[in-house]
C-alpha cells in the first residue's frame, strides 16, 4: 500500500466490514454519488437502499490490498468476499474504488472489476 487511508475512509471500510448501515451512510455527502456495476445512486435515499441490500443485505467485506492518492482521490483496491451470487466471478475477486472526498465526506465512490492490462 503506498498511501494511508483518509479517516472518512477508514470508518467506511470498518462499517462496510461490521454491516453497520447507519454508519456507512454516515461517511457519505447527503448529495453523494456511488456508480457500482454501471448502476449510479444519487444521493441518501438511493444510497441507502444500495447499501441496505448490496453491502449489508449480502454481507460484503473489503479488504484492501493496495491504496494510492491519485491528485487527491483515493484509489482502493479491495478483495471482495460476502454471500452475493459469486456465479462467473473469479475466486479472488479484487475491485477497485475510486473515492472522492470533500469536507470530510465520500461525495463520489465508483466502484469497477478492472481488467489486468496487457
Amino acid at each position: 500500500m503506498t498511501a494511508t487511508l483518509p479517516p472518512v475512509l477508514a470508518e467506511h471500510l470498518r462499517a462496510v466490514n461490521a454491516f453497520d448501515e447507519d454508519a456507512i451512510l454516515a461517511t457519505f455527502a447527503e448529495d453523494a454519488l456511488v456508480n457500482d456495476a454501471r448502476r449510479e445512486f444519487r444521493g441518501a435515499a438511493a444510497i441507502r437502499r444500495w447499501v441496505a441490500k448490496e453491502m449489508v443485505g449480502d454481507k460484503v467485506t473489503l479488504e484492501p490490498t493496495e491504496i494510492l492518492d491519485h491528485h487527491g482521490d483515493t484509489i482502493v483496491r479491495a478483495r471482495y468476499d460476502g454471500d452475493y451470487d459469486k456465479t462467473g466471478l473469479p475466486d479472488e475477486l479484487i475491485m477497485t474504488n475510486y473515492f472522492t472526498i470533500r469536507d470530510a465526506k465520500i461525495v463520489t465512490l465508483i466502484v469497477i472489476r478492472n481488467q489486468p492490462a496487457y
